[in-house]
């Protein structure tokens, strides 16, 4: 095996695993948000009029004065968004002056007076950021959707039961998804600033990541993908998987190039008075899990056994996220991101580590293909057709021939040597399987089929005619011809002999004698072919015909000169010749052309 078995089994161990516990990456969410702190309290509210100097007489009366107007916001049972834009820019201005209070009862140099203050402008700030929160709940969800595209055509519309777009399937994808309103988009990024600098920022990026979160899964479940079972897409048939690949293909590219950009694009806008790290968050905990839950789909296919029948489901899996990679790369770049584009990137490479030992698999399949029964007739065997086929049909993939040139590989076998190495093997099981036949000539004439075939498939192919090389076809002519000059002298050799004429004993009797033994074992020789050979076949109209005249041309000469001799001979031969001739060479030269009744157009 040319290839790193070792760094290759490692490979897809991680991928194997990742397959089956992609889940973790939504567990890893949590983790992040829990885990997320920002020491840094930003001073968004420290207008020209906060002064760290102001007594605590002055501070008390602003507090009081903040309290009045804000209580009378946060406990009523209107929306303060909704109301009007009046209201939510009061509110938001009365949140930034009690900041900025908060900070300057902070700064006051060891004042007693100053600690219940900020006690109590703390207990108001938690009211204030509830109060955001359920405002930002109420903006960031359930979506309104704008496409804005050309043609502006990405969704279905709104769902019969949630107020859900559904997603539909794009031949382009210069598609960028409005999910919110821009007055939207600007109402959460206020609101956003203010919990931030209320150090409630964690809690934010929660609130906005549960909406997105459900909107980017329920729109990958509208896709109509196979969704997957409690243990991992590992535990699906193949047959189901290699149906799902195509949709699949199609789904990652919205997915992946569309819709979390777009929620990637959304969050930035969002988040964009704050620190990065909180856009980065917000846009891991929204769309990490399914994007992991799709990447776990290929990882599946890349896991699985290496049987020669995936190779084409593999191939459409590899070409889709390599046409991804480029732009995955910097959507994937952030510091929480970065291990799944971790996780696409190795299943691309597992991908490719895949399809390459998918052709050793091929190979060893040949070898064990077991020699059972001959083939009727001295036809194309299965393997035979299987073998080319497949191997037209993988190298028309341009694919294919980088992935064998792969820089992972650490021996790389280029696609031409492969291909070859392959061709050879099937000759190598052929000639096996040929000493299955009991008549040698059946023997000769079953090589010269298969090898005829594989020389057709292979010109058929412009693909593989060109990794096989014009020497390769010169050498498989050659030997055709080597099998049918020895099917001529194992099938003919006997009657070529009864036909000698050259050497006639003089007296009549031992002549009469002579003539008569020749003559039958001819008639026996000829009648023997008809009956062993009548069921063999060819395994094209050329081949067929190319045996019959070769076979023609020295039988038939041969024949007709014994035939005229012993027109020419004196009473005695002529009437041993009639009782004993029983062909003429019209006759004879009818049965050639019978031979082979199989060689005509036959399913490939």
């Amino acid at each position: 095996m040319e290839d790193d078995d070792g760094g290759d089994e490692r490979l897809f161990a991680a991928v194997r695993h990742f397959a089956s516990s992609f889940r973790r990456i939504k567990s890893m969410t949590d983790d992040a948000l829990q885990d997320f702190y920002d020491g840094s309290v930003l001073a968004l509210s420290t207008s020209s009029s906060s002064d760290p100097h102001r007594l605590p007489v002055t501070l008390e009366r602003d507090l009081r004065s903040l309290e009045r107007h804000i209580h009378g916001l946060v406990d009523s049972n209107r929306l303060i968004w909704s109301d009007s834009a009046a209201a939510s820019s009061f509110f938001l201005e009365s949140v930034d002056d009690l900041l900025s209070l908060a900070a300057d009862l902070g700064r006051q140099p060891g004042s007693a007076a100053a600690n219940p203050l900020l006690d109590r402008a703390d207990h108001l700030i938690r009211r204030c950021v509830l109060r955001l929160d359920e405002e930002f709940r109420s903006i960031v969800g359930p979506p309104q959707l704008i496409a804005d595209r050309r043609d502006s055509a990405y969704f279905d519309g709104v769902g019969d039961d949630e107020n859900i777009p559904v997603a539909i399937p794009v031949e382009a994808y210069d598609i960028v998804i409005d999910a919110l309103p821009p007055g939207s988009v600007s109402d959460l990024k206020d609101i956003a600033r203010r919990m931030v600098a209320a150090g409630f920022g964690r809690e934010c990026v929660e609130t906005y990541a549960s909406f997105r979160r459900a909107f980017v899964e329920e729109s990958i479940a509208r896709l109509g993908l196979l969704p997957p079972p409690e243990g991992g897409y590992l535990t699906v048939p193949w047959e189901e998987m290699e149906d799902e690949i195509p949709r699949w293909a199609e789904a990652a590219r919205m997915v992946f190039l569309i819709l979390i950009p777009s929620e990637q694009r959304l969050c930035g806008r969002v988040f964009a008075s704050v620190p990065p790290s909180y856009a980065d968050l917000a846009f891991y905990v929204s769309c990490a899990p399914a994007a992991a839950e799709i990447v776990s789909f290929a990882a599946a296919v890349a896991c699985g056994d290496h049987g020669p029948e995936r190779l084409f489901g593999q191939l459409n899996l590899y070409e889709t996220i390599r046409s991804l990679l480029p732009e995955l790369d910097p959507l994937l770049s952030d510091g929480y991101s970065t291990e799944l584009l971790g996780e696409v990137v190795a299943v691309h490479k597992a991908l490719g580590a895949s399809i390459r030992r998918i052709f050793l698999e091929l190979e060893n399949r040949i070898r064990r293909d077991p020699a059972k029964a001959a083939v009727p007739g001295g036809d194309v065997h299965p393997m035979t057709k299987y073998v080319m086929n497949y191997l037209a049909a993988a190298c028309a993939k341009e694919t294919l021939a980088e992935v064998m040139a792969e820089e992972a590989a650490r021996s790389v076998v280029p696609l031409p040597v492969r291909v070859a190495w392959i061709a050879d093997i099937l000759l190598e099981n052929l000639d096996v399987k040929s000493k299955l036949y009991r008549d040698p000539a059946l023997c000769f004439v079953f090589l010269m089929n298969n090898v005829r075939y594989m020389i057709a498939k292979a010109e058929g192919s412009k693909e593989v005619a060109s990794l096989l090389g014009e020497e390769w076809f010169r050498r498989m002519r050659t030997r055709v011809q080597q099998w049918a000059v020895e099917y001529q002298r194992a099938a003919w050799g006997n009657v070529l002999a009864a036909l000698r004429v050259d050497r006639f004993v003089e007296s009549p009797a031992a002549t009469e004698r002579a003539m008569r033994d020749k003559l039958g074992m001819f008639n026996s020789y000829l009648e023997e072919i008809w009956r062993t050979q009548g069921n063999w076949v060819a395994v094209n109209e050329e081949l067929c015909g190319e045996l019959r005249a070769a076979i023609a041309a020295v039988v038939l000469p041969a024949y007709g000169n014994l035939v005229e001799r012993l027109r020419q001979a004196g009473d005695r031969r002529r009437m041993v010749a009639g009782r004993y001739l029983k062909y003429s060479v019209e006759e004879v030269e009818a049965k050639i052309y019978e031979l082979f009744q199989g060689a005509r157009p036959r399913p490939q």
